[in-house]
Parts: C-alpha cells; structure tokens; sequence
C-alpha cells in the first residue's frame, strides 16, 4: 500500500548548461499555516534544486493515435485508490496518473521535477520546500494550488477512507505540509533523514479538493466515481458506463498542461488505452495471437520458449524482445499467516521450508529461466544483509522439525498427523492460473516429507483480497519494491489481526517492533543499515515467508506495429516497456495505424516479413539469467 513517486525529465539541450542549485530571493509576506505550530515566512535563503535531468525517453519518430489495447484478469471492485478494496489490479492504472511532487531517474536514480519545478532542504533535515509549477491543472479544468496538498494530508488523516494504514503514515511519517503561497508549500517528515530518503518521504501528490467532501459515506459514494487527476490520461464517465464490468478505457487529454513541456515531447503517444477483462491468460494470449491486444508479457517460460513461436513470430508479424534489469528484487514467495493454530508452531513453518523443492520446480517447470531469491529484501545494496539466503529442500531436517512440533506418525495417505488426529495439511491461495504447474511439483514433493499442500486457485481480485484479510493459510504472493526496505507494513505487530493491511503473515514479535521503530526514526544512515540487516536476521529466525524465485528481465511480444525508440528504451529499475503512464520513462512507444493496416493486410496476403527478437543487455545484473 505504499504510494509510488514517478518523475519526468528536463530537455537535455538547456538542462546540461544549468545551474542545479540557484536561490530565489525570499520575499517575506504573511503566510497561511495550518497547524499550531505556526510559520509566517519562507527562511531566508533557500537554496532551489531543479534536479538532473538524465537520460530522456522520448522519441522524434514517434506518431499520435491509435487506442493501445491490454487486458486484465478482473474487473476492479472499485474505482478508489485508497479505502476497503483498492489495492487491486487496476490501482496502478488510476493511481499512476496522480502525479507527484517529483521522483526518481530509472537509471541514475537522481530527483528529477514533475510538479514541483524547484524545491529546497530546511535546516531541521526534515522539512523540503517546493515551487510548484503554475500551469498544472486537474482534468476538469480546475488549477492545482497548495490548497490540494494541504487538503491531501487532511484526506489522508481522515477516517472516512477507512485506511489505517494511510492513516498512519501521514501522521508519523508526513507530519505537516504548510502553505505559503498558492504556489510554495513545505512538506515536513517526521523524523530527519538522509536528502535522498526525505524527497522520498515528502514528494506527495495532491488531491482535488473541489472534489472530495469527507464524510461517514464517502468510501460508497466514491467507490465508482471519477477522481479528477494531473497525468495525460483520465477516465471517462461514458466508458465506465459503458465498459463496466467488461473493460477499463482511458483517454489522451487534448489540452493537457504537461504537453506544454519539453520534457513531455514525443511521450504518451495513444489517444485511448483499453483494457478488456479477460479472466483466462491463455484466452487473453489467443486475443493477442489474433491481433486483437497490441503487446503480451512473455516472462513465462512456456510462452518464451513454447508457444511465441510459429509463422506469426517467424514472418515478422510478432516481435520478441527481452530486456535486462538491475534492481531491487520483488519478494515473491509464501506467506504463512502465524495466526492459524499449527502455523504458530515456528518447527512447523521451518518444516514447510525444508519441504519445498523449489529448485526442482524452478528446472523443471520454469526451465531454469528464474534465480532462487534469497531473502525479502534482496537487492537493497548496503541496506541488504547478503549473508541470508533461502533454506534448503532437506527432507531430513524437514522430519527433525514436523518431529518437535508433534508430528511424528503417518496416516495410510503418507501424510503426518498428530496424536489428536490432526494431518500436517495447508491450503495454499493463489490468483495466477499459470502458476498451477509450479504449485504442482511443490505439492507432490513435499508428500516426501508428509505435508500435504491443497491449492485453492481464485481469481486474482479476490486472491489478493483473501490475503489482505488474513484468511489464507499459506499465501503464494509477490509483493513489489521500495527505494529502501519496508518494514512496517509488512511486519509489524500493528498490523497484525487486522484487515486491509499488508502483515499478511500476522507477525507480531515485540523484538521486531522495536527495531522496526528504532529503523524508522533512525537518523545515521550507518546505524540504519545496522538495523535493516538486524531486522532481516530476525525475520530469518521468524520463518514466515519462504523466498521463492526472481526474474530480472522483462520479456514481451508486440505486433509490429508498436514501435519503441530505437536505443534507451530499457531502464535499470525495469518496469513495462510498453508502460504507458510512469511520469518518467513511460508512455514512450507509439502505435503506427497505418503499418497495423498494412500489417492486416500482409496477413491475407501471406506477405512475409524479417523475423525480430531484440536481447537487451544494457542492465544486465551479475546475476541475471
């Protein structure tokens, strides 16, 4: 549930012959504070960032129109983006046109402007100043002014969003965001860090404050409407009416404030973006095969290797193209809830991980394309304590621990039971079809140690909501990256036994709490990443969550009528090449109608074309496959 800060870039030409650091001349005028601590003044000589601006993304090739058409597996249960139910699949889709303050380069991970053009450091090390762009507007019309971030810290406190956990956060960790004009604003964290951690902290987007009116029914009167937002692209009444249900449509701003900016030029290129439910993978990739969806994700090994290929892919129609990442690794993996009765047993949960045969899954069924992740927070640099690595399949050590928890016998089935009777059985939750044949193998492995693994397949809208409502037994999940390891959300006995959180194993261990709180506050970076490894030691020990795998590449097919820059299209931190929203590096690809109508019209022709598979090295890690 945490928000996730995007940027955009400066024009290269102007940007390398500017001055980084420059100060505006501090004009004293009364200003509007909003809490009692009260501040009349900007300080006297700030000094005004407007950031690197990097490598830029956009292409002078690039084409307008088109609708760029996907999929998604499940129809959101709302349109929020905060509240019961909104951290579905479709969040991201709304969410990543709610532009911030700024963000971070992909690749040189430095501060770059999105609406904030300038911005400065307080002396107190935890306060950031910011001049916010004029220009900006809402897709209604209205102007966007520091009135919506003071109001954004007012929504966010708020329990009529029925969100404790934003709740949280923008009370400990955003503790102030002021006004001094209607274009300055401060944005003040709650305790000192590091330049690059707080812009991190206090980069926040806006929210309409027009728009909203918190009250008792404000999560049943907003769970469809249409939250005015900063980004190219925004819902339309008419296509929620018309596609609910069936599909989620979007559609390019004519008069958007950002096409006014260089950085902005040749970006965000569609006029519509579509995307259709379709529940079943395999039905979405016979979609796409069709020509009916314009890109598919090929990351799966039976797609790479099996089914993307054939005479659409070797006369040309289809594209291939995969491309390296060099990043924080996303914590696939199991979930055990702890607050399930044998779960609690921690020789029960080392068990389990001795009885899973992951490297034999991985071979056998992922024909060994994934690495084994070693831990939750895999690929933190200094933040990452190397020295944890994921437990071994060892039927041996896995009997020693089913053993002490009172496991010692098997029923006619082969599976353990307990002298009352009880079978050493777990139902595992899952929401992606595709991993069924993983599952699979893990399952009859580990009969050899007398666990006895059901699989419960959902959809992946009420997988997801299953977890977060802590009524799974064993939850196979991923939960994506920060720019520094999270602890809190994950595993804090706050949010443990309750719902709507993301402490999906229920862990509450007061050793763990206070380091956590300790990490949180901590000031001295050093000390920081002292705590980080501390905390990583103990939920080693803990046992709740088993690694499973990582992917560090991204691999897709795209009909040849979407086109990409011919270089600088794949990022260090990864993401989707054809991401369409990301403030940054997304939206950088283009649909060519008149290639997809002579594309259609090759394939009655039997026209053939030159074969295309595209490997991208650029950010190849150490340990990429």
């Amino acid at each position: 549930m945490r928000s996730w800060l995007t940027a955009i870039t400066w024009k290269t030409a102007t940007a390398s012959a500017m001055t980084l650091a420059w100060t505006f001349a501090a004009t004293p005028a009364l200003a509007l504070s909003y809490d009692a601590l009260g501040l009349d003044a900007l300080p006297d000589n700030l000094q005004w960032e407007v950031g690197d601006p990097g490598q830029t993304f956009g292409s002078s090739d690039a084409k307008r129109g088109g609708t760029y058409r996907s999929y998604i597996q499940s129809y959101p249960l709302t349109l929020r983006t905060v509240g019961p139910d909104s951290n579905g699949a479709t969040r991201p889709i709304v969410l990543d046109n709610q532009y911030s303050l700024t963000g971070l380069h992909p690749n040189s991970e430095t501060i770059v402007p999105i609406l904030a053009s300038a911005w400065a450091y307080g002396d107190d090390g935890k306060t950031m100043y910011f001049k916010l762009r004029p220009e900006v507007e809402w897709s209604d019309g209205e102007p966007v002014t520091a009135d919506d971030y003071v109001f954004a810290i007012e929504f966010m406190r708020s329990e009529f969003i029925v969100a404790p956990w934003y709740n949280n956060y923008y009370s400990e960790q955003i503790t102030d965001v002021r006004k001094y004009d209607d274009h300055t604003i401060s944005v003040t964290a709650g305790v000192k860090k590091p330049k690059i951690d707080l812009q991190l902290s206090v980069g926040i987007s806006p929210r309409p404050q027009h728009f909203h009116k918190l009250n008792e029914s404000w999560v049943t009167d907003n769970n469809w409407a249409i939250e005015p937002n900063t980004g190219p692209y925004q819902l339309t009444k008419e296509s929620v009416r018309r596609g609910k249900g069936k599909y989620i449509e979007l559609e390019r701003k004519d008069d958007w404030w950002g096409d006014a900016l260089p950085q902005f030029a040749n970006r965000f290129n569609v006029d519509k973006v579509r995307y259709t439910v379709i529940r079943d993978p395999n039905i979405a990739y016979r979609t796409f095969e069709k020509g009916d969806l314009d890109t598919f994700g090929l990351v799966l090994p039976e797609l790479w290797h099996q089914k993307a290929k054939g005479p659409l892919y070797d006369n040309g129609y289809i594209h291939r193209l995969k491309a390296y990442d060099d990043t924080r690794q996303p914590s696939y993996g199991m979930f055990m809830n702890q607050a399930d009765a044998l779960l609690s047993d921690r020789n029960i949960r080392l068990g389990i991980h001795h009885s899973m045969n992951l490297d034999k899954m991985i071979a056998q069924v992922l024909r060994g394309d994934y690495e084994r992740l070693p831990q939750h927070y895999t690929g933190y640099g200094d933040y990452s304590d190397n020295s944890i690595t994921y437990r071994q399949f060892d039927l041996a050590l896995a009997d020693q621990y089913f053993s002490q928890a009172g496991f010692t016998e098997r029923g006619p089935d082969g599976i353990r039971v307990n002298d009352a009777g009880t079978r050493l059985s777990f139902e595992v939750s899952y929401g992606t079809p595709a991993h069924t044949d993983r599952l699979v193998v893990l399952k009859e492995e580990a009969k050899k140690a007398g666990l006895e693994l059901e699989l419960k397949l959902l959809d992946s809208q009420n997988a997801f909501k299953l977890l977060l409502e802590k009524r799974h037994q064993i939850g196979w999940s991923g939960w994506s990256t920060g720019f520094r390891p999270a602890y809190r959300e994950h595993y804090h006995s706050d949010n443990a036994g309750k719902p709507q959180n993301n402490n999906i194993t229920n862990m509450a261990v007061p050793e763990i709490d206070a380091l956590i709180d300790q990490y949180r506050l901590e000031e001295d970076v050093e000390v920081k990443k002292s705590l980080s490894k501390q905390i990583q030691g103990l939920l080693f020990e803990q046992a709740a969550y088993i690694p499973t795998y990582m992917v560090p590449y991204t691999r897709l097919g795209y009909w040849r009528w979407m086109n990409l820059p011919d270089t600088n299209f794949a990022t260090k931190t990864g993401g989707g090449l054809f991401s369409l929203f990301d403030s940054v590096a997304g939206g950088i690809f283009w649909l060519d109608t008149a290639e997809k109508r002579a594309t259609r019209q090759a394939l009655k022709d039997d026209k053939v074309f030159e074969p295309v598979t595209i490997i991208d090295e650029t950010w190849k890690p150490t340990f990429g496959g």
